[in-house]
């Protein structure tokens, strides 16, 4: 496992106290968690951003976003998000579904 140092202001620090008393685990624990929480979130942002602006397809969000093509039309229902399908994206999804 790697190590890395990082520097936080003393409110988080405490905030980070506080979450890991809660969740009964140590800091580093808890910091663990929270990174990897933060970056799956970070990548669904992401995703998001360029499905809404055109500039990615349901099967180039969904790979941006580390999941399913399933699992991201669920997000995208979650987050009534428009569809910006072009009939050229149907067919590259339809192909990718069989593929699984």
């Amino acid at each position: 496992m790697t190590s890395i140092s990082a520097r936080i202001p003393d409110e988080d620090e405490e905030e980070l106290r506080k979450v890991a008393e809660l969740l009964d685990e140590d800091r580093s624990s808890t910091i663990r968690k929270a990174l990897r929480e933060g970056l799956e979130e970070l990548r669904v942002r992401l995703a998001i951003e360029q499905y809404q602006s055109g500039n990615v397809s349901v099967n180039e969000a969904a790979r941006i976003a580390g999941v399913s093509i399933a699992e991201w039309l669920e997000i995208a229902r979650e987050r009534n998000l428009t569809t910006q399908l072009q009939p050229e994206d149907i067919e590259s999804d339809a192909d990718s579904a069989l593929e699984i």
